[in-house]
Protein backbone atom coordinates (compact mmCIF):
# COMPACT_ATOMS: atom_id res chain seq x y z
CA UNK A 1 0.00 0.00 0.00
CA UNK A 2 2.79 2.41 0.93
CA UNK A 3 4.57 1.71 -2.36
CA UNK A 4 1.39 2.38 -4.32
CA UNK A 5 0.90 5.70 -2.55
CA UNK A 6 4.56 6.66 -3.06
CA UNK A 7 4.24 5.82 -6.78
CA UNK A 8 1.09 7.95 -7.03
CA UNK A 9 2.84 10.87 -5.31
CA UNK A 10 5.77 10.51 -7.73
CA UNK A 11 3.27 10.86 -10.60
CA UNK A 12 2.11 14.16 -9.13
CA UNK A 13 -1.00 12.91 -7.32
CA UNK A 14 -1.62 14.76 -4.07
CA UNK A 15 -1.50 12.11 -1.34
CA UNK A 16 -2.32 13.09 2.24
CA UNK A 17 -2.50 11.08 5.48
CA UNK A 18 -4.34 12.14 8.59
CA UNK A 19 -3.02 9.82 11.29
CA UNK A 20 -3.75 9.58 15.01
CA UNK A 21 -1.76 11.96 17.19
CA UNK A 22 -2.94 10.14 20.31
CA UNK A 23 -2.36 6.43 20.51
CA UNK A 24 -3.61 3.36 22.31
CA UNK A 25 -0.47 1.25 21.94
CA UNK A 26 3.04 2.68 22.10
CA UNK A 27 4.93 0.19 19.92
CA UNK A 28 2.73 0.44 16.78
CA UNK A 29 2.64 4.23 17.12
CA UNK A 30 6.43 4.48 17.38
CA UNK A 31 6.84 2.05 14.48
CA UNK A 32 4.56 4.24 12.37
CA UNK A 33 6.63 7.29 13.24
CA UNK A 34 9.69 5.52 11.87
CA UNK A 35 7.96 5.32 8.47
CA UNK A 36 7.02 9.04 8.48
CA UNK A 37 10.38 10.08 7.01
CA UNK A 38 9.90 7.75 4.03
CA UNK A 39 6.40 9.12 3.46
CA UNK A 40 7.58 12.72 3.65
CA UNK A 41 10.52 12.09 1.30
CA UNK A 42 8.08 10.53 -1.19
CA UNK A 43 6.02 13.73 -1.18
CA UNK A 44 3.17 12.38 0.94
CA UNK A 45 1.70 15.02 3.23
CA UNK A 46 1.65 13.52 6.71
CA UNK A 47 -0.43 15.10 9.46
CA UNK A 48 -1.32 13.90 12.95
CA UNK A 49 -4.77 14.60 14.37
CA UNK A 50 -4.60 15.97 17.92
CA UNK A 51 -8.12 17.29 18.59
CA UNK A 52 -9.18 13.90 20.01
CA UNK A 53 -8.58 10.21 19.50
CA UNK A 54 -8.86 9.19 15.87
CA UNK A 55 -9.88 5.61 15.22
CA UNK A 56 -11.82 5.92 11.98
CA UNK A 57 -10.36 4.50 8.80
CA UNK A 58 -11.63 6.38 5.76
CA UNK A 59 -10.34 7.29 2.33
CA UNK A 60 -11.53 9.41 -0.57
CA UNK A 61 -9.98 8.83 -3.98
CA UNK A 62 -10.55 10.96 -7.09
CA UNK A 63 -13.64 12.57 -5.56
CA UNK A 64 -15.89 9.61 -6.34
CA UNK A 65 -14.57 6.52 -4.51
CA UNK A 66 -14.70 6.31 -0.73
CA UNK A 67 -14.21 3.70 1.96
CA UNK A 68 -15.22 3.69 5.61
CA UNK A 69 -14.47 0.97 8.12
CA UNK A 70 -12.27 -0.51 10.78
CA UNK A 71 -9.41 -2.04 8.75
CA UNK A 72 -5.93 -0.88 9.66
CA UNK A 73 -3.21 -0.80 7.02
CA UNK A 74 -0.97 -3.26 8.78
CA UNK A 75 -0.60 -7.00 8.32
CA UNK A 76 -1.22 -7.82 11.99
CA UNK A 77 -4.62 -6.20 11.82
CA UNK A 78 -5.44 -7.87 8.54
CA UNK A 79 -4.27 -11.32 9.67
CA UNK A 80 -5.52 -11.43 13.25
CA UNK A 81 -8.48 -9.10 13.57
CA UNK A 82 -11.97 -9.23 12.18
CA UNK A 83 -11.98 -5.99 10.27
CA UNK A 84 -14.42 -4.71 7.68
CA UNK A 85 -14.70 -1.78 5.31
CA UNK A 86 -17.45 -0.69 2.99
CA UNK A 87 -16.65 0.90 -0.38
CA UNK A 88 -18.97 3.55 -1.73
CA UNK A 89 -18.75 4.78 -5.32
CA UNK A 90 -20.82 7.92 -5.11
CA UNK A 91 -19.62 11.46 -5.81
CA UNK A 92 -22.05 13.00 -3.31
CA UNK A 93 -20.93 10.77 -0.45
CA UNK A 94 -17.26 11.18 -1.39
CA UNK A 95 -17.67 14.96 -1.44
CA UNK A 96 -19.23 15.07 2.04
CA UNK A 97 -16.55 12.75 3.44
CA UNK A 98 -13.80 14.82 1.83
CA UNK A 99 -15.25 18.02 3.35
CA UNK A 100 -15.26 16.38 6.80
CA UNK A 101 -11.68 15.25 6.36
CA UNK A 102 -10.67 18.76 5.30
CA UNK A 103 -12.33 20.13 8.45
CA UNK A 104 -10.47 17.60 10.62
CA UNK A 105 -7.17 18.60 8.99
CA UNK A 106 -7.90 22.26 9.63
CA UNK A 107 -9.23 21.91 13.20
CA UNK A 108 -6.98 19.26 14.72
CA UNK A 109 -4.15 18.49 12.36
CA UNK A 110 -0.48 19.13 13.05
CA UNK A 111 1.97 18.65 10.18
CA UNK A 112 4.61 16.04 11.00
CA UNK A 113 7.63 17.51 9.20
CA UNK A 114 8.63 20.24 11.67
CA UNK A 115 8.31 17.94 14.68
CA UNK A 116 10.17 15.09 12.99
CA UNK A 117 13.22 17.28 12.50
CA UNK A 118 13.35 18.04 16.24
CA UNK A 119 13.37 14.45 17.49
CA UNK A 120 16.13 13.55 19.90
CA UNK A 121 18.50 10.69 19.05
CA UNK A 122 16.89 8.36 21.59
CA UNK A 123 13.41 9.05 20.13
CA UNK A 124 14.67 8.13 16.66
CA UNK A 125 16.27 4.98 18.09
CA UNK A 126 13.03 4.05 19.90
CA UNK A 127 11.06 4.49 16.65
CA UNK A 128 13.57 2.32 14.77
CA UNK A 129 13.45 -0.44 17.39
CA UNK A 130 9.63 -0.36 17.46
CA UNK A 131 9.57 -0.68 13.68
CA UNK A 132 11.91 -3.68 13.85
CA UNK A 133 9.79 -5.31 16.54
CA UNK A 134 6.58 -4.84 14.53
CA UNK A 135 8.21 -6.24 11.37
CA UNK A 136 9.37 -9.28 13.36
CA UNK A 137 5.87 -9.84 14.76
CA UNK A 138 4.40 -9.57 11.28
CA UNK A 139 6.90 -12.09 9.93
CA UNK A 140 6.25 -14.56 12.75
CA UNK A 141 2.47 -14.17 12.50
CA UNK A 142 2.33 -14.42 8.71
CA UNK A 143 4.34 -17.66 8.73
CA UNK A 144 1.47 -19.36 10.57
CA UNK A 145 -1.00 -18.63 7.75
Amino acid sequence: MRQALETAAARGVRVRWLLPGYFEYVVPYRATRFVYQQLLCAGIETTEYHASYLHTKVAVIDGRWATVGSSNLDPLSLLLAREANVVIQDEGFASVLKDRLEAAWAEGGRPVRPRLQRLLWWEKLTDYLAYGLMRSLIFLTARRY
